[in-house]
């Protein structure tokens, strides 16, 4: 067993896992998993730059993981940053902060890296079952982009591109600072046009339509998923492996999009950082099942930091 800490600190949330990992069985043993939304990819889409507030948000969540990495005895850590910081000019600021904290560089890896750990997090303990048909399409809707994988025991072809639930909603929803609530149709639909466009360029390298099961990661689906199986509270272990159907999904998305702040906000298993973020996420996962004729979405909780945490082993 190797004790190994993972950190995936994306658009919308930061994530620690602790876990013990066998190579010889294949299995990652959770000891600590948690997710902390600090909006890093606040108003990058529109400024270029980290604000200083969300960089003051995710500081804080690494010191935080510094004390349970540390209690733990993990002995080997990987920081891994997307999207956000990716795209930010001032992406150094934020290197040096997590440097000072947690003394390890945060590795900002490129979206066909943030594919390949995702598909391995997602797909690693799927072998064996045969009732899931390969190739696997493996989607992550992060906070600024999606990656798409195509694959079975390895990975065929990856993709990232620009649209996430935070990415989606601050270029589309956001009217004079404010989130509209609800949206109107015409803001809907030129954010379906945007999706469509990613989708196409999607396309160019990886098959999507080849696929034979979808595999749907991250807060957005697993929050869908929550949703359908009208959980009382965010349950991992209901939610990992769950199946939600295609009309299931739109039905849920038609009802995000159109209702109010409040209404969102008081569904019992909703985070309250994907209040105002979850319209657009769900839009882009079904968008995804309409483009390749998906019945159903396979929902998984293990993803990039499981493939980080695999990575370490």
């Amino acid at each position: 067993m190797t004790r190994v800490a993972a950190v995936d600190c994306g658009t919308n949330s930061i994530r620690l896992l602790v876990a013990d990992a066998d190579p010889a069985t294949g299995e990652l043993v959770d000891l600590d998993r948690r997710m902390t939304i600090v909006r890093l990819g606040q108003g990058v889409d529109r400024t270029g730059r980290l604000a200083p507030e969300a960089l003051q948000r995710t500081f804080a969540a690494c010191r935080e993981y510094a004390g349970i990495i540390k209690e733990h005895g993990a002995e080997r850590l990987r920081f891994v940053a997307t999207s956000a910081s990716r795209d930010a000019e001032n992406r150094d600021e934020f290197v040096r902060g997590v440097l000072d904290i947690l003394g390890v560089e945060p590795e900002v890896i490129s979206g066909d890296q943030e594919a390949e750990f995702s598909f391995t997090g997602a797909t690693k303990e799927l072998a064996g079952r045969d009732h899931l048909a390969k190739p696997y399409l493996v989607v992550d809707i992060g906070g600024g982009s999606t990656e798409f994988v195509v694959g079975d025991d390895r990975v065929r072809a990856a993709r990232s591109v620009d649209v996430g639930c935070v990415r989606m909603t601050e270029r589309h929803l956001v009217r004079d600072g404010v989130v509209s609530d609800p949206p109107t149709e015409e803001q809907i639909a030129a954010m379906r046009a945007d999706i469509e466009a990613a989708l196409d360029l999607a396309e160019e390298t990886v098959p999507l339509r080849e696929a034979r099961t979808l595999v749907g990661l991250a807060g957005s689906v697993t929050t869908v998923s929550a949703i359908a199986q009208e959980l009382p509270e965010y349950d991992s272990e209901a939610i990992h492996h769950s199946r939600v159907s295609h009309e299931k999904v739109r039905e849920i998305t038609e009802w995000l999009l159109r209702s109010t702040h409040a209404e969102r906000a008081a569904v019992p298993s909703m985070h309250p950082g994907r209040v105002d973020v979850i319209g657009a996420g769900a839009l882009v996962l079904l968008s995804i099942m309409e483009r390749i004729g998906a019945e159903e979405v396979v929902v998984s909780e293990h993803d990039i930091l499981d493939g980080i945490g695999w990575s370490l082993a």
